[in-house]
Order: structure tokens, then sequence, then C-alpha cells
């Protein structure tokens, strides 16, 4: 993932944060992966069985770490995807992740961390308030 140019990574960062143009751009401007890991990231099952059917089995994986699941961090690792589990634990506040990319001057990631935190906190509470249920505008 650190391989993208930064301009694909802040695409992806809007993507992430909710911005459909830039979804949309990364689906038909070569980076369809990135599309499908930011609606991945969003709990869409599709985006995910479409990265692993395509050979981005590591995004899949990311997309799982994110939200707190064990055996998706440790198969990163294990699969020594280590800057991807890095990121996951910056995502996840860990302190020492974020760290790392402060001092490797990698603003763009820690942006895109503070996009998939903002949405997290905005889905939780989501599934939180009662009032948002199955028959709500």
């Amino acid at each position: 993932m650190i391989n993208y140019p930064v301009k694909i990574l802040v695409s992806f960062g809007e993507a992430v944060g909710g911005n459909s143009k830039f979804l949309y751009w990364l689906m038909h401007n070569g980076y369809p992966e990135l599309a499908a890991l930011a609606n991945a990231i969003h709990t869409n099952d599709e985006a995910f069985q479409w990265l692993m059917k395509n050979k981005f089995p590591q995004y899949a994986a990311l997309s799982k770490a994110i939200w707190e699941d064990e055996n998706a961090l440790k198969w990163l690792e294990a699969k020594k995807f280590e800057f991807l589990a890095l990121l996951a634990g910056a995502i996840n506040y860990k302190e020492d992740s974020l760290q790392w990319l402060q001092d490797n001057n990698l603003q763009v990631f820690i942006i895109i961390c503070k996009k998939i935190q903002a949405f997290k906190i905005r889905r939780m509470e989501d599934l939180n308030d009662y009032h948002k249920g199955p028959f709500s505008d």
C-alpha cells in the first residue's frame, strides 16, 4: 500500500471518508482494489469477497483487522504484511504504530487513519442509536 502515489492515497482517504466521487474515480481509473478496500472497511461483504477473489487477500485482512479481528491481524503479520498490520494498529489507536508513521513522515497514512477512525466512531454511534433501526429514513 505504501507504493501508491500520494494522489491515489489521498483519493483512497476521501473514499474511506464517504466521498463517493473518489470511490468511483478509484474504481474507474485503475485502482478497483482500493475502491473495494474502502467498501470492505465500510463492512461491505461483497467488496470483501471481491478482494479475496481478485488476489488482494492482504486488503481483505486489513479490512477485518481495522475492526479488531485478531485472526486477520495475525494473518497479516504471518504473511509479512508488516505495514498493513502497523496501519491497522494505528487505526486502532496503538501508540507505537502512530508514532512510527509520524517518525517516517507518512502524513498521508496518518490522515487515512483519522478518516477511518472517524468512520468507525460514526458507525458505532449508528449501531447504538435505536432510532436508526430498519424503518428509519
